[in-house]
């Protein structure tokens, strides 16, 4: 049972890295539209799982959830002490419902339900479904009790959908649980934190004997520490064999691991006491933000620092001071052989971000600022950049301010020039999407952010590669419903939104259904606006963008509120493309009679189409175009005929506006 310390493994909502380096990703619209360090494009959020699942050591408990949750239509309330490895737990059992241990099936969802009632979308789940709600995180009773209604909601709707829902209660407010919760809930222990080390240490082909593991301070470890730091101390392990620095054998690279998983705190405090000026301390900080950059790179950083924080520099000219080099000794900084530099010690810069961001609170804005301008540093490589960019957010998110992260989300997305994405913006706001604790706060922020008024291309083009590649794995409903406000604006940047959300409809039917349902019910709420709705609905009725085999009842639906409206230029390329599949695919031959059902008779409409399908046929008559036009052409004479008969019934009335143009 395990949980990571940076981006959580036990958070399925982007690739995750369990060791002392995270792993950073990060997306653009271009040629290169995906950049990635680690794995393969679009295996998110099941590679996590299955990863999770090769280092999960099931609790006691574990095995009474996972029987309860096997019935169709079953909710299991977990409860168990934080640092327990509670919300991995809850993935496992969700995970281990499919199909040949954990295979997914096509078209079943895996999400994450959203622990407030600030979502713009009801929960409509399918058979099969698998949904978490991690309420873990709640402190008030006042709050707990709106979750519990929340949660009796869902519930219900779970159990008629034969769906499955694993939900994580709060630690601490027993008290406070509704009576009908009790028959749901299953306690989990601890499990023995000596077989997740060992299993994560396994899986990271380490060679060791069990009796390496016969440490009295690692058996302390053990018995007390969360699960995430168990994961990170594995991590760690793994990271001081990979440096080469460190020895060759396994109880050295244990003992380096140890030493930075206990003694990294302190040695960092003593050492900021002891350096009490601010160039020493800013270069400190400066390495810890840039480490493994080029020596010239960090020394620009360090300056720019000095800037921001408003330190005056020193009278004296530079080749009177302490030279740079004397400085990094000084303060047991590094430099390798290709000139980057690095701290001698294990995980020492991770242990410099915590304490300063924990310790100078009121730094924190200007930390931001300087972040925000040398995170482009023209020294700094890619992956140097995106480091620096994770690093910040993950110092932010932990002291509570995502909003700083947020900040400079949109400050470089809207400073970003010509048709690519910035690579900064969409990599901090993956990270935030990708937060266990404030991955909702993110989404909230997406959709607050896309309703409003006017935005950059930049920008527009940052909340589309986070809606198609990072939410759109974990939450494709509120990636649809993100992309669909950016896909009706205007612009260049816009029609990459569209693309992205038509794209996104074609992963699966359940998408493809519920986008044509939502633009349905624009085109009607919206009268006077309803021309880009309708637009986008035309496109996605395409028979390119159909799944095969194609959904006739939804591709009526969404014919019937195209054909509901005035003809319109839009109609051309929506009918011919199908009157192109049935010539090249005889089994697409029900999609004549189902448009032409779909005008529902009036004549206007089955004019129009009569005119297209003349326009399509052409003066040459080819022998397959001839023969789908002719069969078009009876559907609608059988339409019209039908139409005819029904008007002499009811009398004849005079010809409207519509069916006279």
């Amino acid at each position: 049972m395990t949980e990571q310390d940076r981006v959580t493994v036990n958070d399925p909502h982007g690739p995750v890295n369990n060791g002392v380096g995270p792993q950073y990703v990060f997306y653009g619209v271009g040629a290169d539209w995906l950049i990635r360090k680690g794995v393969e494009p679009l295996r998110i959020v099941r590679e996590d799982r299955v990863r999770l699942a090769d280092r999960f050591a099931p609790p006691a408990g574990y095995r009474i959830a996972a029987d309860r949750l096997e019935k169709p239509g079953s909710v299991v309330l977990l409860e168990a002490p934080p640092g327990s490895g509670r919300r991995a737990a809850a993935i496992m059992l969700l995970h281990d419902l499919g199909e040949d241990g954990g295979a997914d099936e096509e078209g079943v969802r895996f999400e994450e339900l959203p622990a407030t009632d600030k979502d713009e979308d009801p929960l409509v789940p399918g058979e099969g479904d698998r949904f978490l709600l991690d309420l873990s995180g709640i402190t008030d009773e006042e709050a707990y009790a709106r979750a519990q209604r929340r949660l009796a909601v869902r519930r219900s709707q779970v159990q008629e959908a034969g769906a499955h829902m694993v939900v994580v209660l709060p630690s601490g407010m027993e008290h406070a649980h509704a009576p009908d919760l009790e028959p749901h809930a299953v306690t989990l222990g601890r499990p023995r934190g000596i077989a997740v080390v060992t299993r994560h240490l396994r899986m990271d082909r380490m060679v060791f004997r069990s009796a390496d593991l016969e440490n009295t301070d690692l058996q302390r470890l053990c018995d007390h520490s969360p699960m995430r730091e168990l994961a990170r101390l594995a991590g760690l392990v793994r990271a001081a064999r990979d440096s080469g620095r460190f020895g060759t054998d396994f109880a050295g690279w244990l003992d380096q691991a140890m030493h930075a998983v206990t003694d990294r705190a302190g040695e960092v405090g003593r050492q900021v006491a002891a350096v009490r000026t601010a160039p020493e301390r800013a270069l400190l900080l400066a390495t810890a933000m840039f480490e493994e950059a080029r020596a010239d790179t960090v020394y620009e950083a360090w300056h720019g620092l000095m800037r921001t924080v408003r330190h005056e520099e020193e009278a004296t000219t530079e080749l009177a001071r302490t030279d740079f080099g004397e400085r990094l000794a000084a303060l047991g900084i590094e430099r390798d052989p290709d000139g980057r530099l690095r701290f001698e010690r294990l995980a020492y810069a991770d242990a410099v971000r915590t304490y300063f961001w924990a310790n100078f609170p009121g730094a924190r804005d200007d930390l931001r600022d300087w972040i925000g301008h040398t995170a482009g540093l023209r020294g700094l490589t890619t992956d140097d950049r995106v480091n620096v960019v994770v690093r910040f957010g993950e110092r932010s998110l932990a002291v509570g301010r995502p909003d700083h992260l947020f900040d400079l989300v949109v400050r470089w997305a809207n400073s970003a020039t010509g048709v690519s994405c910035e690579p900064r913006a969409v990599a901090a706001l993956e990270l935030g999407l990708s937060h266990e604790r404030f991955g909702g706060w993110f989404r909230r922020r997406m959709y607050e952010c896309v309703r409003s008024g006017p935005l950059s291309d930049g920008l527009v083009r940052v909340l589309t590669a986070a809606c198609l590649q990072s939410l759109g794995a974990t939450h494709p409903d509120q990636a649809m419903v993100r992309l669909h406000y950016l896909a009706v604006r205007k612009g260049q940047a816009a029609r990459e939104a569209r693309e992205a959300l038509l794209d996104l409809a074609g992963r699966e039917r359940r998408l493809y259904r519920l986008l044509i349902d939502r633009l349905r019910n624009r085109t009607r709420r919206e009268p006077h606006g309803a021309e880009p709705h309708l637009s986008l609905l035309t496109e996605l009725l395409e028979s390119g963008r159909a799944p095969d085999p194609p959904p006739w009842p939804d591709l009526f639906l969404g014919w019937e509120a195209v054909f509901s409206q005035p003809p319109t230029e839009l109609w051309n390329p929506l009918v011919k493309s199908w009157l192109n599949a049935v010539a090249h695919d005889n089994t697409r031959e029900m999609a004549l009679g189902v448009l032409v059902r779909a005008t529902h008779g009036h004549a206007a409409a089955l004019h129009r189409l009569y005119a297209i399908a003349c326009d399509w046929a052409g003066t040459a008559r080819r022998s397959s175009r001839a023969a789908v036009a002719a069969l078009f052409w009876q559907h609608i004479d059988h339409a019209q005929y039908a139409r005819t008969e029904s008007a002499g019934r009811a009398g004849t009335g005079p010809r409207t506006t519509e069916e006279a143009r």
